[in-house]
This record gives structure tokens, sequence and C-alpha cells, in this order.
């Protein structure tokens, strides 16, 4: 297997790094979420698209981006799993994430996945805790 290997207790703290994340997000708490990545991190969450640059940028891109869904009492819930992590060369990690964003409306009968996603990062360690120096997803749906 490729990449650097890890401690146990680093992978640890990617992982609670990553539920305070998504649970940020997911209560729309969008400075927080912008937060957790470095001053001129990148975040591109739809293919295609140019990346949102700098924390600013973040948060305005997700309160943009999540004006489509004013008055629609949707709940989404983020993922995080099957988390490989490698130590880079120059000193930040490699984190590569399968994510399922699960959709719930009041009133249905279960909840729906989309998207399924693949998660590429790039991560820091620091006086600041874990950051994300770069984020980019890919959809399962178009590979």
């Amino acid at each position: 297997m490729a990449g650097q290997t890890v401690t146990a207790e680093l992978y640890a703290e990617v992982q609670h790094f990553y539920a305070r994340q998504m649970q940020a997000l997911d209560s729309r708490v969008f400075k927080t979420y912008a937060d957790s990545f470095t001053e001129d991190g990148t975040f591109r969450h739809t293919p295609g698209t140019e990346p949102a640059r700098t924390r600013a940028g973040i948060e305005a891109e997700l309160v943009r981006f999540h004006e489509q869904y004013q008055g629609d009492p949707v709940q989404k819930r983020h993922y995080f799993n099957q988390i490989v992590l490698d130590a880079n060369p120059d000193g930040t990690l490699k984190s590569t994430v399968y994510a399922l964003v699960l959709r719930t409306r009041p009133g249905a009968d279960r909840p729906e996945v989309w998207p399924s996603c693949v998660v590429h990062d790039v991560l820091v360690t620091g006086a600041d805790g874990i950051l994300v120096k770069s984020r980019d997803i890919d959809y399962d749906q178009q590979i």
C-alpha cells in the first residue's frame, strides 16, 4: 500500500475533526465550518466548478449554495467513513474519505442518499489543531 502510515492517535484526531466539521456543516454553522480550513484554503464541493478560496470565500459559497434550500425543511447529514490517511513528505496529510449525504424531510418514509462521494483532502496540523488546506469532492454518479 502506498503512503506513510500515521499513528492511531493522529487517525483518531482526524476522525474527531471530521465529526465536528460535518456537524457544523449539517447545522448550517458555516463560519465554524469555514474556520476549519486554513486561511488560504480551497473547497470544491461540486465537480466541474471552480473552488471557493479563503475562509471568507468558503463561508460565502456555503451561504450561496444553501439559498436553494430556503423554505425547504430538508435536513442533511454528512457521513464520513473509510478514511485513508497518509503522511506526505512535506508534513501535510493526504486524506481520502468515502462520504454519504443523507437528506431527510418531515413526513418522508425514509431518508435518501444524495450524493455518494469521494472526498480528497490535504490536511495540516499545528498549533491551531487540524485544518483543511484543500478539499476536492467527486460524486460517484459522475464518474
